[in-house]
Parts: structure tokens; C-alpha cells; sequence
């Protein structure tokens, strides 16, 4: 049956127009099967699948690094705490080095004094020596050139303009 210039299904259940019909209206038109219709939806099925376990996998590596980030701060934030806290004759100044050491009673203290310049008459045990930053944070001397590194490519990084 035609109707303004188109062909209407003659089933009483689809009103519209032959493309709009949910099952082939002319013999022209491609077969299909209800099974190659299941194979393809599952095909895509499996493919949103991967495609959702791979952003999942790269979301879950970043929560690792994150944990782990975080793990680092609180660690570095404890052992400021406990390096705050040891025992000090003189005015503490950024950019100092400052060298730490641990009396038979295992009170912390610091001394200007490197164990070198003590010799061989050093009064307690050498714990290690710290440099205290701008932030109030203490850098071990093992890693000053890395942080000062990390400022100086920051420092290059931010006048990229």
C-alpha cells in the first residue's frame, strides 16, 4: 500500500514508514536472523567489557600510586614531627644543615657539629644530618642534590611561559 509517496507496511502493527519498522518489510530487504542478532549484541557486550576493565585497571593504578603517595607524606610528615621535636641550644635557621644525634637514653638532640669535626670524641651516637627547608620540613643530606634537582626543573618549569 502507498501513501504519499511511500510504502506502509500492511501489518496493522507498524505505523510508519518501511525504514522505521522493526522486521524487513520487503523482500529487498537483508534478512537477519534472530541469532546473528544475539551474536552481534553479545559481540558488543564483550567489547564494552574490555573496553570498561581497561579504565578500571588504569584508575586502579593510579589509586595505587596515590596510596602510595600518600603512605610517603605521612612518613616524611612523622619523621619532621620527631626531628622537630629533638632537643636544640640555638635558634634553628633555613637552609642550615644540622646534625642529630642520640644520647644512652634515646633523647634526640642537634649539634652544629658534624661527627667529623667532633673526631674521634664524639659524645653520643650520629643519627645523621638534616637541612631544614623554608617549609620547616627536613631534607636528609643523602637527598639534598635530589630535591634541590626537583626545584631547580620546577623552577624552569614555571618560567615557560
Amino acid at each position: 500500500m502507498k501513501k504519499n509517496n511511500q510504502i506502509v507496511a500492511q501489518d496493522e502493527n507498524h505505523q510508519g514508514p518501511d525504514r522505521t519498522a522493526p522486521y524487513p518489510v520487503s523482500r529487498m530487504a537483508p534478512s537477519f536472523d534472530i541469532v546473528d542478532l544475539a551474536k552481534e549484541i553479545a559481540q558488543a557486550d564483550d567489547q564494552i567489557a574490555q573496553h570498561t576493565n581497561g579504565k578500571l585497571r588504569v584508575i586502579a593504578e593510579q589509586i595505587k600510586h596515590l596510596q602510595k603517595q600518600a603512605k610517603d607524606i605521612l612518613e616524611h610528615a612523622q619523621n619532621d614531627q620527631t626531628l622537630h621535636r629533638a632537643k636544640c641550644n640555638f635558634k634553628r635557621k633555613p637552609g642550615e644543615i644540622y646534625h642529630l644525634y642520640k644520647k644512652r637514653d634515646d633523647s634526640l638532640y642537634f649539634s652544629m657539629l658534624s661527627p667529623q669535626e667532633w673526631g674521634s670524641s664524639a659524645p653520643h651516637s650520629y643519627e645523621g644530618s638534616y637541612r631544614l627547608e623554608a617549609d620547616m620540613s627536613w631534607t636528609s643530606v643523602d637527598e639534598i642534590s635530589k630535591v634541590d634537582e626537583g626545584d631547580v626543573l620546577l623552577e624552569r618549569l614555571m618560567k615557560l611561559d
